[in-house]
Formats: C-alpha cells, sequence, structure tokens
C-alpha cells in the first residue's frame, strides 16, 4: 500500500512538472478543424482555377514559373494567385478561431491557464520559424518561383512544430517532422504543389489531431 502510494505521487509530481514547463491543453480538435477548412481552401482553388483555365483566362499552373510578378497582371495567373491569397486567410482564420476555442474549452477541464509560461515558450518558439518561411516564400512569390511556394511552407511549418513540440504534447513533433519530410518530396514536384498543401495541412492535421483527441481527450470526454 505504501509502495501504491508512493507511485501516485510521484505521478503527481511528474504532472505537476510536465503543466509548469509544457502546454499540454492544446486540443487535437483544433487540428481536426484545421485540416477540414484546409482541404475546403484547397477543392476552393482548384475549382477556381479550373474555371479560369476553361475560359481562357489562364494557362495550365505548369507554366506559372515561366511569370514573373510583373506579368502577373497581363494574364488570369494574377487573378488565380489573389484568390490564393484570400482563400488562404480565410483557412487560417478558421483554423485559428477552431484553435482558439477548443484549446480554450479543454484548458478550463484541465485547470491549466491558457496564457500561462509553457504557452507564451510554445507560441515564441512556434513563431520565429514561421516568421523566417513567411518572409522566404514572400521571397521566392516575387522571384517568380511560385511553384516552389509550397514545398517551402510546408518545409517551415514543419520546422516550427518540430521546434515548439518540447513544450506541448509529443504528437506535434511528430507532425512537425511529417510536415516536413512532405515538403522535401513536394519540391520535386512542384507541379503538384496544390496536392501537397492539402495533403500537409489538410489530412496530416486530421490526421494527427483525431490521433491527439483519441490519446488525450477522448477518455476524459467520455468521464
Amino acid at each position: 500500500m505504501a509502495e501504491h502510494e508512493h507511485l501516485q505521487e510521484l505521478a503527481r509530481i511528474r504532472g505537476l512538472m510536465d503543466r509548469s514547463t509544457r502546454f499540454l491543453s492544446l486540443s487535437g480538435l483544433s487540428g481536426v478543424i484545421a485540416g477540414v477548412a484546409a482541404l475546403v481552401g484547397a477543392l476552393a482553388a482548384r475549382e477556381h482555377h479550373r474555371a479560369l483555365y476553361w475560359n481562357g483566362r489562364t494557362h495550365d499552373l505548369s507554366s506559372i514559373q515561366e511569370y514573373s510578378p510583373a506579368r502577373w497582371l497581363d494574364s488570369g495567373i494574377g487573378e488565380h494567385i489573389n484568390f490564393l491569397f484570400v482563400d488562404g486567410m480565410l483557412v487560417l482564420m478558421v483554423a485559428l478561431l477552431g484553435a482558439f476555442w477548443f484549446t480554450w474549452r479543454r484548458s478550463k477541464s484541465t485547470g491549466q491557464s491558457l496564457w500561462d509560461g509553457s504557452a507564451k515558450r510554445l507560441l515564441w518558439n512556434l513563431m520565429i520559424p514561421l516568421a523566417a518561411g513567411g518572409l522566404f516564400a514572400l521571397a521566392l512569390l516575387f522571384s517568380g518561383a511560385v511553384l516552389m511556394v509550397p514545398s517551402a511552407t510546408l518545409v517551415f511549418y514543419g520546422l516550427a512544430l518540430l521546434n515548439a513540440s518540447k513544450y506541448t504534447l509529443d504528437e506535434i513533433r511528430w507532425l512537425g517532422l511529417s510536415e516536413a519530410a512532405l515538403g522535401v518530396v513536394a519540391a520535386f514536384w512542384p507541379t503538384a504543389g496544390l496536392f501537397f498543401w492539402a495533403l500537409g495541412f489538410g489530412v496530416l492535421h486530421i490526421f494527427y489531431g483525431g490521433l491527439m483527441y483519441l490519446r488525450h481527450e477522448h477518455a476524459q470526454a467520455a468521464a
């Protein structure tokens, strides 16, 4: 009996240490919502380009690499890139709102503050690689290397998750590794960038978000 109580006390101390150094209230449902939003956004982007292509207002995606920003306005490619930007911003807004809502709800059930020291460290370590990746993607865009943007965003997003994973759940590390590996593969098939975007930001988010929910939230929700 004494040994059992000793083990329970050690588990309690370990839990307290984890909560003080790692943000454990991140909800897997936020990843699922982000993934669904990304898939819807990718479908909308594909249909928009298909409509422009069949109406003769733009060319096949494989020809985008031949265009510089100065020539985008003379073709439908500029219109499609503008659509992609708005589409991406809407997906990002839905993902952020979903992340805030589900994580706030989970933080209430776990008793961990939504904005404690671990959350600040998580956000800081996430934002530095993301900011670098965003600037790098803009440089690719304005240099005309449009088809390499999906690969670059996946790689930097994966590195950002990997950098922040030491302050949250272990599944985030594997998600980061998967995103970075997928981005490297996407670099060898630049004309399939939209497919890899959907796979990385959509399918992988749904898979790892569902895994996080089953491992850390399902039992608590059932109780």
